[in-house]
């Protein structure tokens, strides 16, 4: 294993590392005109981004997609990882951090709250429970947990403000502000308070899953209504389902406002 990673520089960058519903675009046996689609922006892994922070990478989740993402975009090494919640498509790919733990000879530092560390310990008990499993180093990944709640901390030299979103009626997970920056996935309820952290924005990245309303996730018409509310000077939609055509959804959409695409960079400086 070298000591060193290949990977590429992405600092003062997010890559939107996937922008698909939980069952990825194309969908498994589906035959609509999306997911036959050959237009490659109609291709959607599971939701993730990273942010090239000044003192190295922070991953936004671990989808299961999650090695053929860093594989695509050449990003080797990931520093820290946060956690939005802990939904299958968004945690399920933490077993690819395993090769980080060489690279940054320490464990990798997980942020999250408490129902993903619990889920986390119970998908990938083999890491934390069956001795017989420790066989040599590298066997399982080395993760040291970090406990967040919605109070700004600082994380890779950057200030992360964890931003606290309604995912459908009983559900809470996270966005993350940097800077000027929001992600802010999986969610169909922003409350009053959270709303006033996501002003004065340059980039918002938002949850808009179809045109039609949806239990756990904002449509097209709900998320416009966050961004004419919000007005950040740009909006790029994530977490889309086969129902949005890249092309012909973004020339519905007002200026300043589009479809997020895999592979997708945006400057953060």
């Amino acid at each position: 294993m070298p000591k060193q990673p290949h990977t590429t520089d992405i600092t003062g960058q997010l890559v939107v590392l996937g922008t698909g519903t939980s069952v990825g675009i194309p969908s498994i046996g589906c035959g609509c005109d999306v997911c036959r689609s050959s237009n490659p922006k109609n291709k959607r892994t599971r939701c993730s981004v990273i942010w090239g922070l000044p003192d190295g990478n922070l991953l936004i989740d671990t989808p299961p997609d999650l090695r053929t993402q860093l594989l695509r975009e050449e990003i080797g090494l990931v520093h820290a990882v946060a956690y939005t919640h802990e939904h299958t498509d968004h945690l399920m790919g933490m077993d690819d951090l395993r090769l980080m733990q060489f690279y940054l000879e320490q464990p990798v530092p997980l942020y999250c709250e408490e129902p993903v560390e619990r889920r986390i310990r119970q998908a990938f008990a083999y890491a934390f429970e069956d001795a017989e499993l420790q066989t040599h180093v590298g066997a399982t990944p080395q993760l040291d947990f970090i406990r967040i709640g919605t109070e700004p901390l600082e994380i890779l030299g950057a200030e992360v403000t964890p931003i606290r979103l309604k995912h459908g009626p009983r559900f809470d997970v996270l966005g993350f502000r940097i800077g000027n920056v929001a992600y802010c996935t999986d969610t169909n309820g922003i409350p009053a308070a959270s709303m006033a952290q996501l002003e004065g924005l340059d980039v918002l990245i938002l949850d808009a899953l179809r045109h039609k309303p949806h239990v756990t996730h904002f449509c097209i018409e709900e998320s416009l209504a966050v961004v004419e509310q919000l007005k950040p000077r740009h909006t790029y939609f994530t977490h889309i389902c086969h129902d949005l055509e890249h092309e012909a959804t973004n020339r519905t959409l007002p200026n300043g406002v589009e479809l997020a695409f895999d592979g997708q960079k945006i400057a953060i400086t």
